[in-house]
C-alpha cells in the first residue's frame, strides 16, 4: 500500500488530530560500542526506514549533518521513481542520503538516532501506516567500515534486548538515487500537511527531547 493510499484511508483520523503533535517516545538504547573513525572531509550514510519524509526531517535536525536527500536505494536507475517504487516490485526502498561531518557527529551516533527514534527497526516491510517492501528497515553501508559498525551495532542491541521484538534491519548493497523534487524538504515545505503532523512531527519532537545534545538550535 502506498503512503498516499494509507493517508487517504486514515484521513478522518489525521484531520481530527491535526492541531497537536506530541513527542514520540525514543527507545533508550546504548551508544554504539564500535564506530567509524573520524576523518577530515564529509562522509555519507544511506539509511532506509519507512517514509523518507520523516527520516529526512529527523536527520535534518542533527548537528554535523550538512545535507539530507530523499531517494531510493536497492533497485535499478530505470525504476528509481515514485510511481515504479510504489508498485512494490522494484526492490527499491525509500531511503535518505546523509552528508555529515564525522568530526561533529559519528556514523555510530547517526545509527543510534536511526534505531532509537527515526523509525521502528522491529517492523518488517512497513512503518506506521505504510506497508510494502519499499518501507523496509535497511542500511546501505557506503564503506566496509560502515558495514562492520552497523553489523556490530545490530548485534549489540540484540544482545542487550534493547527492543521487545527482534530487529529486522537488513544490511544491503545498492546505489542511491535522489527522489523527485517534490519529495525533497517535504517536512519543511509542508508543516501543516496532515501526514506530517500525525507521523513526522512527533518523531522530530521525540528526537529533540531524547537527544538535546545532538539537536541543532
Amino acid at each position: 500500500m502506498t503512503r498516499f493510499l494509507a493517508f487517504a484511508a486514515a484521513l478522518p483520523l489525521l484531520l481530527a488530530g491535526c492541531g497537536t503533535a506530541q513527542a514520540e517516545r525514543a527507545v533508550p538504547i546504548p551508544a554504539a560500542a564500535r564506530d567509524v573513525p573520524a576523518t577530515a572531509g564529509m562522509q555519507t550514510a544511506v539509511l532506509a526506514g519507512g517514509c523518507f519524509w520523516g527520516m529526512e526531517a529527523v536527520f535534518q535536525q542533527v548537528k554535523g549533518v550538512r545535507d539530507v536527500i530523499a531517494g531510493y536505494a536497492g533497485g535499478t536507475p530505470q525504476t528509481a521513481n515514485y510511481g515504479a517504487v510504489s508498485s512494490e516490485t522494484t526492490r527499491h526502498a525509500e531511503a535518505i542520503r546523509i552528508t555529515y561531518d564525522p568530526r561533529v557527529v559519528s556514523y555510530g551516533t547517526l545509527l543510534r538516532v536511526y534505531f532509537s527514534i527515526a523509525h521502528d527497526p522491529t517492523q518488517l516491510n512497513r512503518q506506521g501506516p505504510d506497508s510494502g517492501t519499499s518501507y523496509r528497515s535497511a542500511i546501505f553501508p557506503q564503506t566496509p567500515e560502515q558495514r562492520a559498525v552497523a553489523a556490530a551495532y545490530i548485534a549489540q542491541l540484540g544482545q542487550a534486548h534493547a527492543f521487545a521484538q527482534p530487529i529486522v534491519t537488513r544490511l544491503e548493497a545498492g546505489r542511491f538515487y535522489p527522489a523527485e523534487s517534490y519529495h525533497q524538504d517535504f517536512f519543511r515545505r509542508n508543516p501543516t500537511h496532515p501526514y506530517i503532523v500525525r507521523w513526522d512531527k512527533p518523531k522530530v519532537a521525540g528526537f529533540r527531547t531524547a537527544f538535546p545534545q545532538l539537536a541543532m538550535r
